[in-house]
């Protein structure tokens, strides 16, 4: 499944709409303005949270937890930088981690677990400049608000660096 996020949806106290692949919204991602901390809400199209994204206060390489349930479900880290792919790491509170490799900047990247691609972040496919694909290819093997989560989180970061 393809879903489309405009680029604009990382302006803090926004809310933004990421539609499907048929243009049915999907998630919302609710900006919270007055926090002291980085955070955003992705929502399902009733309301109800699906998960929190936080930057963590104290880190040194800058982090952000995705959190179900007041309980961290994933910590999302920056592994290395070199001159043409970033690398960010997904530790997992559960099961391997993930990996996110590619120019993120750009939109073009990849979420891979243990070499297994699980989603591609891609601009290529669209005429609409602001806007950019995550397209999940294995739903079945993972949590599709988690990689959406995951797509904001690794931009967020890269933006701020």
């Amino acid at each position: 499944m393809r879903y489309l996020v405009r680029d604009k949806i990382f302006a803090i106290g926004d809310d933004y709409w990421i539609e499907d692949e048929n243009g049915r919204q999907a998630f919302l991602v609710d900006g919270k303005a007055l926090r002291l901390r980085d955070t955003l809400e992705l929502k399902d199209p009733a309301g109800r949270v699906l998960v929190t994204l936080r930057a963590k206060v104290l880190s040194l390489r800058g982090a952000m937890t995705v959190e179900r349930d007041g309980r961290t479900l994933a910590t999302v880290s920056r592994k290395r930088l070199s001159l043409l792919r970033n690398h960010y790491q997904v530790t997992l509170a559960e099961g391997p981690p993930l990996d996110v490799s590619g120019r993120i900047l750009d939109r073009e990247f990849a979420v891979e677990r243990d070499g297994e691609l699980l989603a591609r972040v891609s601009r290529k496919w669209l005429r609409v400049r602001d806007t950019y694909a995550v397209d999940v290819v294995r739903e079945d093997a993972a949590d599709t608000a988690l990689l959406i989560a995951v797509a904001v989180c690794v931009i967020r970061m890269a933006e701020k660096d």
